[in-house]
């Protein structure tokens, strides 16, 4: 009786390790996925918090000659400032970014030479049956406004959307040679122009105001204006000296 007693102890002393390593194989387990799941969680957040930050754009990489491939040389990226050099007039001489972006705040300082004329795009279509971004995309326009030679209108001054809508009463322009700081904001439709710290131009790309403006007769020799909502950001030479400096985008 001893000696069965025994060995039913052993078997159960045995069943009862071998049940002891199965806990503790499956508590070790627990403790490694859950090791994981804290080292992925991070990532994640940081891959969402690194898709919303500000990316400079003052690289030689980060732009390029609109329907060319590299930077043309009417231009040139050095020492943190991007120079326009004036040689391109109207047609072929503007730069466009090397990514696209669809919603976004676009932000830049400029100067610009005694009657002056250049602007900043976005939501540029690149194609070779295209010769110039504004045949696509919006302009931030950027102007001498008080010693520009010609005549000109108010759709057609700094910060206005070109040919669109006109700054409000809140515009501060600053002499030529001094730096301007501007901003470009578009989110789902809606779009904001600032200038040196105040909001000048608001408007809904989505609205009959809009289209209405699209459709008055600005555009008929450009009758894709404004149709996308993604594209190049671009920079253009319309023939004056031009420089821009901290350069930055934001995704949205």
């Amino acid at each position: 009786m001893g000696s069965c007693w025994d060995e039913t102890t052993l078997i159960l002393k045995i069943m009862k390790l071998r049940i002891l390593i199965i806990c503790l194989v499956l508590l070790i387990g627990a403790c490694k996925n859950t090791e994981k799941k804290k080292v992925e969680t991070p990532t994640a957040k940081e891959d969402q918090i690194a898709s919303s930050e500000w990316v400079e754009l003052m690289d030689l990489s980060d732009w390029r000659g609109y329907n060319q491939d590299s930077l043309p040389s009417n231009w040139s990226i050095k020492d943190g400032m991007i120079e326009c050099f004036g040689e391109g007039g109207d047609v072929g001489g503007d730069i466009i970014s090397t990514e696209t972006y669809d919603n976004f705040e676009f932000a830049f300082e400029w100067k610009i030479t005694k009657a002056g004329n250049s602007g900043a795009f976005y939501h540029v279509v690149e194609d070779t049956i295209y010769h110039s971004p504004y045949e696509t995309g919006p302009e931030y326009q950027i102007l001498d406004d008080v010693g520009f030679e010609e005549p000109i209108e108010n759709w057609q001054k700094t910060g206005a959307n070109y040919a669109m809508h006109v700054a409000n009463e809140n515009k501060t322009l600053k002499p030529v040679g001094e730096w301007n700081t501007s901003k470009i904001i578009f989110n789902k439709g809606k779009a904001e122009h600032w200038l040196n710290g105040q909001k000048i131009v608001e408007f809904d790309k989505n609205s009959q105001d809009w289209l209405e403006k699209r459709n008055s007769g600005k555009w008929n020799d450009y009758p894709d204006y404004g149709k996308s909502n993604d594209g190049y950001l671009a920079l253009q030479d319309h023939g004056a000296g031009v420089w821009f400096r901290n350069v930055r985008v934001k995704r949205l």
